[in-house]
């Protein structure tokens, strides 16, 4: 690309040359015979100039979208492999910009800017020792015009940077508003919040128009400083060689010669101005990329990992298990808790006792910070990432569901599922019926996040999608919170049968749910205080009928009032 680019810029360059051999040749010389010759090397240089551009072109394109394509692809795996505390932090928003917006810039430079920025550097150096042949004097004149050209472009390109990336960061957190208004429409429409996000999203919307503007501003006196100081140049260069011709010193030729490189030269010297913006908007893009490229991965598999247990009973044991967020503050302060193989545990507790954060740490979207998990006694952490993700099933409290088929989305954790591993768990789930009402059935495709369903619907695919792998070990997320009371005793009924085939622990919000329970856990301050069955507890412990009271259900008054 560099070598087509640089040769086509050479033959560029030659035409002024020949212009001069006919100028003090066959038109000083009044003569024509050589002129047809003179004239046809001109046309092949022109050719050859068009021919060699064309080839860059067609040698760049592939090249060029494969660097963005390859980033994108480590981008996206990167956000796939890091933790869940790391997009707690960031705006979705910003991670889209960083994978679109941002790489289009890298592959924008990587196609055109980097090779030009180098060519016409080159170019400008052959340039100015072409002219140096023909006279030093116009060289001279030439160099008072570039010298102050770089000086004036790198003070620019400084202020240039900041204003780069500002734009850069601002354009990231008006697609996050973009984002967050669309999924939240509904919400926004119920609350009549429309226009006070309209009036947030004009104001990010105008911030970053100043700082276009701002961007705009820098550009136009660059390029100003640019036109003006070769035209400069070009009026010295013809007054010098007036003088130089009049006084015998320079040829005609060789002053039109001059002034003819002088001009070819005029576009790389004003696109110094543009590849140095496109130079400081790409180092930002690569700095944007890199903060996330370079953000640690801190759940991985190990070097060696465990084989799982055969046969997997799925025996699962929490050992002294502690978790404190990156800032210090402790959720989880010494959990011991034993699930027995094919028992199911109610875990329940007082909002921000750590029920979610506890059922997290099994699948390790999150890791324990002090003491260990096991199943059948391996620690969680010395399994495959794949193997521990596939033995364990979770269903979360808010069922989030993508833009793809029913098929997809309940086979999402299962390769190679087939359609009637799909309708068994559909038929667990007790979401088969409704499936079938679809459009086109388990071909349907989901509208994003799943909105165009009922939030029970949404919840029971997302149950289907944790059970249709038939798990060793089931997480459950508070899974029947969104399902009314008919719809909520069906799915219940189908639970109980998937639930005397694994283990299972379940966070429960409901009564109901506590009865689907071998035993209860009651998680009060980061421990378990207390554990053992649904009517032990509610016999023995204060903080259990509490909670149990505080939850709107008859048959937990009627118990209590028993």
């Amino acid at each position: 690309m560099l070598s087509a680019t640089m040769l086509a810029m050479l033959c560029g360059l030659g035409i002024p040359l020949l212009t001069q051999r006919i100028v003090d040749g066959p038109i000083q010389n009044k003569q024509t015979g050589p002129l047809p010759w003179l004239i046809a090397g001109v046309l092949v240089l022109g050719i050859g100039e068009a021919v060699l551009f064309y080839i860059r072109r067609k040698v760049v394109a592939r090249p060029a979208a494969e660097v963005e394509a390859r980033m994108r692809f480590d981008l996206y795996q990167h956000l796939q492999r890091l933790p869940v505390s790391f997009h707690d932090r960031w705006q979705s928003g910003q991670l889209l910009s960083r994978a679109t917006n941002d790489l289009t810039t890298v592959r924008r430079f990587v196609a055109f800017a980097i090779v030009f920025l180098i060519v016409n550097s080159v170019i400008v150096v052959i340039g100015l020792g072409v002219i140096a042949s023909l006279s030093p004097w116009l060289l001279i004149v030439s160099l008072c015009g570039a010298l102050p050209l770089i000086v004036i472009s790198y003070f620019f390109e400084a202020k240039f940077k900041v204003v780069a990336r500002r734009a850069q960061d601002q354009s990231g957190d008006l697609t996050t508003t973009v984002e967050e208004s669309v999924l939240g429409i509904r919400v926004l429409k119920a609350f009549g919040r429309g226009p006070e996000l309209s009036k947030r999203f004009l104001a990010q919307a105008r911030d970053l128009r100043t700082t276009e503007l701002n961007k705009i501003s820098i550009l136009a006196a660059l390029w100003s400083v640019l036109i003006v100081l070769p035209e400069l140049s070009i009026a010295g260069m013809l007054a010098v060689g007036a003088v130089g011709i009049v006084q015998g010193w320079l040829t005609v030729g060789a002053l039109v010669a001059a002034v003819a490189v002088s001009a070819y030269l005029r576009w790389p010297v004003d696109s110094i101005g543009w590849l140095l913006a496109e130079t400081n908007q790409t180092a930002s893009a690569l700095e944007r990329y890199w903060e996330v490229i370079d953000s640690p991965v801190a759940i991985t598999g190990p070097a060696s990992p465990a084989p799982l247990p055969t046969p997997l009973r799925g025996h699962v044991r929490f050992e002294g298990v502690r978790f404190a967020f990156e800032d210090g503050r402790e959720v989880l302060s010494g959990v011991d808790l034993d699930l027995r193989p094919g028992e199911t545990v109610a875990l329940v507790g007082a909002t921000g006792s750590g029920k979610t954060t506890l059922t997290a740490l099994v699948p390790r979207l999150a890791d324990v910070t002090g003491g260990r998990i096991t199943i059948d006694g391996t620690d969680v952490r010395d399994l495959s990432l794949e193997d521990l993700r596939t033995v364990v099933g979770t269903a979360f409290e808010e069922p989030v569901l993508f833009s793809a088929s029913v098929t997809e989305n309940v086979g999402l954790g299962l390769p190679d599922v087939t359609e009637a591993q799909v309708r068994e768990a559909l038929r667990v789930a007790k979401a088969e019926e409704f499936v079938e009402d679809l459009p086109w059935g388990l071909a349907t495709r989901i509208g994003e996040q799943g909105l165009s369903l009922s939030g029970g619907q949404r919840q029971r695919l997302a149950l289907a999608r944790a059970v249709v792998g038939k798990p060793a070990v089931l997480v459950l997320d508070d899974p029947l919170s969104a399902l009314d009371v008919h719809t909520e005793a069906e799915v219940e009924g189908a639970l109980r049968r998937v639930l005397s085939e694994t283990t299972a622990l379940v966070v429960a919000h409901r009564s109901s749910t506590v009865q689907l329970a071998d035993r209860v856990a009651l998680l009060v301050d980061g421990k378990i205080e207390a554990i053992g069955s649904h009517r032990e507890l509610l016999d023995t412990n204060e903080e259990y009928r509490r909670l149990l009271s505080s939850m709107d259900d008859d048959l937990v008054e009627e118990e209590v009032a028993s």
